[in-house]
């Protein structure tokens, strides 16, 4: 499966693609021609077995671009992009289509209303309808056909395509280019055993990957042979997750984690283009050089290795297109399938935690500041240092935690070795849904050594296999793109015959490192966890409409409360203590450690809300008020939220954060990324309702559990999400435990 997405005989993204444009046509022949009414059944169902050959076949290639990124694969996925675009976009501005739907909606309308909701199948249906017509509009469905706005419209989708896939490209390439090797023992004093081997192994790696660049094969063998020694080094930091935040939590030398931070905060910008650019060139020619005599089509200029110029662009396109279907701003048009009703109405929520967070965030990083001065040495007196730089506050906020808890994140990695995790996690799992989990690796193909494959089955009804999932759980920088998500590799949809779902979980945790497991940080089983919330609610949907099934059909703002509802797990006593065990011993977490991890839980909780909440407020600026052909750069207005929000630490001439913030200018978050907010209000209250009944409270705890299986996880995008909580939870969710989750009520 995932090797012959572009490979093989036929091809088969170009046979799809053919095959596509042929079904379309008939489809829409046969509706144009028809004088009797159309059914349910004509419409939806029979679009989706007609666009899943395709659409399965290119998640594939998509799924495989972002976790096993090679220079052929690009160049196939990025040939073969604008083909899938366009016939997306004949489906999506069908006017026969859209006739359709809307007929169907209103003869729903006429029909008796309690007949027609009275059953979930029923209700799944409407949403889809609904969400479908939505889908179209937003897709300039209404634009006349052939119009120059049409026309404009459908190149500004195209040209977003480029650019997004150009700006995950050129984040991939930056964060692969930069690596700092360290040498001077005394320049890591301190730093974790953990981290040290991690960057002693990367410093093999980049050896043996230079002799190969190099063509020495001897050289290469000796760098393959050679024994790494953590203790005496050399050591490799790179920007991959794991190497990152090591290097700025625990390396004591102010200098190199100044060089790393700027590394990764310059990521594919003007400070990292030009020689991205040289490099690419180079070896282009190499290749041309190579296929000399062969016959070569002709190939676009490429978009190039600065984000900031895709960045201007993209706000540029986004501005004119949301204006085409008529919105003042792109942000009014994301809102459109939103929970939230306005921009507004996100500002009010972010201002609300603003004014618990601030003071917070404030106090927190005085307290760091304090600890500095009294145990850094001469460099970080006030008269030499006014005040900690970006590069010094999560090292000396990581001593704080130390010193205050008495506790170091490396004394708790022993105690969450990966399959230890995942054991304490599914048997949660099977706890509150009545859900077991089995390991099924080696009866799949899959992409990589490293992945592994599992299977879920309803203990409630004779351990059916009810879903699957991949499990992708370390970080690879050398083609892995960085972050954690979830992905649909195949949806449940009663149109297609698919009874069991399929997803993908991909993490950048913490690889083995010699013959030492992978031994987690908390922030790693904390991510592993919010994933497989993703998952369950993809999984464990009773949904079989397609386009409303797990995730499909979700509005983006809700889309969090599952996953984030899972973290509060991690500070649940049994669940901890089901996987919380010495890795070699096999000893318990002490208890101690336990009380103290939990006291953890709020430390730092307002500089990270008020992170988060520059980060939402700041992307919806971007795409409301801001003017891309305006006086002020992307970079006044990052400046300008930064004093809103985070005052305190306001952004340094170099950063260029926005260069790789993936989320809105390569992902689905483009006036978007404050639903980790929104959602979080709703994820807090609904943990809200096991904390009532009492997590002692076995059978209470199984009885709720029951509940929000039935709700959150099985409705799907079947049920607005206001009214999946509100079956859940009885009311509309408050903020109130938010706050007092984060310590800030």
């Amino acid at each position: 499966m995932f090797h012959a997405t572009f490979q093989g005989k036929h091809r088969p993204i170009q046979v799809l693609l053919r095959r596509s444009s042929i079904i379309r046509t008939a489809f829409v022949a046969s509706s144009s021609s028809s004088s009797s009414p159309i059914s349910y059944d004509e419409v939806l169902p029979a679009l989706e077995k007609m666009q899943h050959p395709l659409g399965y076949a290119w998640s594939i290639a998509s799924h495989l671009n972002g976790v096993k990124n090679t220079d052929e694969l690009r160049k196939e996925y990025e040939a073969n992009q604008p083909k899938v675009v366009q016939a997306s976009m004949k489906f999506g501005q069908s006017k026969v289509l859209y006739d359709a739907l809307s007929s169907l909606r209103t003869s729903w309308e006429t029909a008796d209303e309690e007949a027609a909701t009275s059953s979930f199948l029923a209700a799944q249906r409407r949403r889809a309808v609904s969400n479908t017509l939505r889908s179209m509009t937003l897709q300039g469905v209404g634009l006349p056909v052939g119009s120059p706005e049409q026309v404009r419209f459908n190149e500004i989708k195209l040209r977003f395509a480029e650019l997004s896939t150009a700006f995950s490209n050129n984040v991939l390439d930056a964060t692969k280019a930069f690596g700092l090797t360290v040498t001077d023992p005394s320049d890591v004093e301190d730093v974790p055993e953990s981290a040290l081997a991690m960057w002693a192994e990367a410093h093999r790696r980049f050896l043996v990957k230079e002799a190969e660049t190099e063509g020495d094969e001897e050289k290469k063998k000796e760098a393959e042979g050679m024994e790494v020694d953590a203790a005496k080094g050399p050591w490799r930091i790179t920007l991959d997750g794991p190497s990152y935040i090591a290097a700025m939590q625990h390396m004591p030398n102010r200098d190199v984690r100044k060089k790393v931070y700027l590394g990764y905060l310059t990521r594919a910008s003007e400070f990292t283009a030009s020689e991205a650019e040289a490099k690419a060139e180079a070896e282009a020619e190499a290749e041309a050089a190579d296929n000399k005599g062969e016959e070569t089509k002709e190939e676009k200029a490429p978009i190039g290795k600065n984000n900031v110029l895709i960045i201007e662009e993209i706000l540029k396109l986004r501005k004119e297109m949301a204006g085409l279907l008529g919105f003042d701003n792109y942000a009014e048009m994301s809102l459109a399938s939103k929970m939230a009703p306005d921009v507004a109405s996100v500002t009010n929520l972010s201002n609300l935690i603003l004014e618990k967070a601030l003071p917070a965030a404030q106090r927190e990083l005085a307290a760091a500041t304090d600890l500095a001065r009294a145990t850094g040495g001469p460099e970080y007196s006030e008269s030499n240092l006014p005040k900690l730089m970006p590069w010094d506050t999560s090292f000396w906020v990581e001593r704080l935690k130390e010193k205050t808890f008495d506790l170091k994140e490396e004394e708790l990695r022993p105690y969450f070795a990966l399959d230890a995790v995942l054991k304490g996690m599914f048997g949660l799992i099977e706890r509150i849904f009545d859900v077991e989990v089995r390991d099924a690796t080696g009866t799949v193909e899959v992409w990589h050594p490293d992945v592994r494959f599992f299977t879920l089955h309803d203990e409630s009804d004779e351990g059916k296999h009810i879903a699957s999932f991949y499990l992708d759980p370390y970080s690879r920088p050398a083609d892995k793109r960085g972050g954690a998500w979830m992905a649909d590799c195949l949806g449940k949809s009663e149109a297609l015959g698919f009874d069991v779902p399929v997803a993908y979980l991909t993490c950048n945790g913490s690889p083995p490192v010699g013959d030492k497991p992978s031994l987690m940080t908390f922030r790693e089983v904390e991510t592993l966890f919010h994933e497989t919330g993703h998952g369950l609610q993809h999984m464990l949907t009773r949904a079989t409409v397609g386009d409303v099934s797990g995730i499909n059909g979700v509005e983006w703002d809700a889309v969090e409360l599952p996953s984030q509802f899972m973290e509060n797990w991690c500070y649940d006593k049994p669940t901890v203590y089901g996987f919380a065990k010495h890795y070699q011993t096999g000893e318990p977490l002490p208890e101690e450690m336990f009380e103290k991890l939990k006291e953890q839980k709020t430390f730092g909780a307002g500089m990270m809300a008020c992170r988060q909440l520059l980060f939402g407020m700041m992307d919806m600026e971007l795409h409301s008020n801001f003017d891309p052909n305006g006086e002020e750069t992307i970079f006044d207005l990052q400046r300008r939220m930064a004093e809103i929000y985070t005052p305190y630490a306001l952004p340094v001439e170099e950063d260029r954060f926005l260069c790789g913030f993936s989320h809105i200018f390569a992902g689905g978050y483009a006036a978007g990324y404050y639903s980790y907010k929104w959602a979080e209000v709703m994820s807090a209250d609904a943990f809200g309702a096991f904390e009532e009944v009492g997590l002692d409270n076995e059978e209470g705890v199984k009885e709720v559990g029951k509940k929000f299986r039935e709700t959150v996880l099985a409705l799907g995008g079947g049920v607005a999400p206001m009214d999946v909580f509100k079956s859940f939870r009885g009311r509309e969710p408050s903020p109130e435990a938010l706050l007092r989750h984060n310590g800030l009520a």
